[in-house]
């Protein structure tokens, strides 16, 4: 599955299809520029707009809002994702992007527009570039009467709980409950980088490692097993050991502390400590080596800190707090075959890979899924310093249109 795909790639069946439908949809794919400021005023307001995992409905709210006014048959399901459609029909092909943002902005000052386009601040790209892009599709159709008659096999989702401990909980509930659980093809939208084709779903856990002592004065009970200690203790045995794994594995793996909490006040001994961890690895095994490694680390350094106490002693434990499947979209699926056939029109060089997007809940369940970057430029996902800027957005926002229209032929 590895390689660039370019316009000197050999073409596929589906090549003479994209030819014929840039044809047909050149005023729509036109489209996508001449209403770019439009494009970039709807990202604007629906980044500042707070949505951090699991505080979803008021961005939610405002954009099934947007849709209904754009035409849409719009409502929040029971999980709290947008579903939208054109009317009554079955839907066949899912068109999807994530409302939750890692970080959010305080206030709307804190997403900012420079001078030469570029917005800054928490979700810009990731999702903001997707949430825009079902946004501008949306109204495109509404403007294209015979376009949107025959695309109204589509549903639009915007999802809940994609980020973090949201575990993927949006898209778990729309799989699992009508109409998703009859949808033909999912495609992800997840932000705005155009040199991928997720196609295989990245496994990954999500664990709280959690040590609790009897507290204590730092100098009065000084002798009591200290759970920071302890839990620094099996930080770096993990670290130490991972790292090992990971340098001596054929395949892609990481881990990462990304939250550390414990204690109250620099004289006190805390009663507890915690850490999340998040495990992926390309390769279901590795998961369970790394699970193992941390279990070893953690009970060691439960070990070693009780028998260094003199006093009261600790207890340690570790809970799963978020668990995301693998799954792959085989080679020969006429999805990836159809987004490789766009590409190569459109001129964008592109290869399969392998991430955690939505999209892991379809393919976990052997359902064709794959996840694209909607179009434009950004970086610094997951801090505030994310920014976004438009240039190229269209070719992404084509490269969509291109898809579904394939996708949605009566005859494919």
């Amino acid at each position: 599955m590895a390689g660039v795909l370019s316009s000197a790639a050999s073409p596929s069946p589906h090549q003479a299809c994209v030819r014929t439908l840039a044809t047909q949809l050149q005023p729509a794919l036109h489209w996508f520029h001449r209403e770019r400021r439009w494009i970039d005023q709807q990202h604007l307001e629906l980044c500042r707009i707070p949505a951090p995992t699991f505080l979803e409905q008021r961005r939610a709210e405002w954009f099934a809002a947007r849709l209904r006014e754009l035409d849409w048959d719009a409502r929040l399901d029971r999980a709290g994702n947008v579903i939208a459609t054109l009317g009554s029909g079955s839907p066949k092909v899912a068109l999807a992007a994530h409302l939750d943002t890692v970080l959010a902005p305080r206030s709307p000052a804190d997403i900012s527009v420079d001078g030469d386009g570029t917005l800054r601040g928490p979700g810009v790209a990731d999702n903001g570039a997707g949430l825009a892009a079902l946004l501008a599709l949306a109204r495109l159709l509404g403007e294209f009467p015979d376009l949107k008659e025959s695309f109204r096999p589509l549903i639009l989702v915007a999802t809940v709980g994609e980020e973090g401990e949201g575990n993927l909980n949006g898209m778990r509930s729309f799989v699992a409950h009508p109409p998703g659980r009859h949808i033909q093809n999912y495609i992800v939208l997840d932000g705005p980088r155009l040199d991928h084709i997720t196609c295989q779903a990245l496994e990954s856990r999500r664990l709280e490692v959690c040590f609790s002592g009897p507290g204590g004065h730092s100098w009065s009970d000084f002798g009591a097993a200290n759970p920071v200690h302890a839990l620094a203790h099996a930080i770096s045995a993990f670290a130490a050991a991972a790292s090992q794994l990971a340098a001596d594995a054929p395949h892609r793996l990481s881990f990462n502390f990304g939250l550390i909490e414990g204690g109250a006040t620099v004289n006190a001994i805390p009663d507890s400590a915690r850490a999340k961890v998040d495990l992926r690895s390309e390769n279901p095994e590795s998961i369970h080596r790394l699970i193992d490694l941390l279990h070893q680390a953690v009970s060691d350094a439960e070990s070693v800190e009780n028998r260094r106490a003199s006093g009261p002693k600790l207890s340690a434990r570790i809970r799963e707090i978020g668990s995301r499947p693998g799954g792959t979209l085989p080679p020969s699926s006429p999805l990836l075959s159809l987004v490789q056939a766009v590409d190569r029109h459109l001129g964008i060089a592109s290869r399969p890979d392998c991430a955690s997007t939505d999209a892991n809940i379809p393919l976990s369940l052997s359902l064709p899924a794959i996840s694209i970057g909607a179009g434009g430029q950004g970086g610094n996902a997951h801090t505030p310093a994310e920014w976004f800027h438009p240039q190229g957005r269209h070719l992404g926002l084509q490269r969509i249109l291109l898809l579904l229209a394939a996708l949605l032929q009566p005859t494919g």
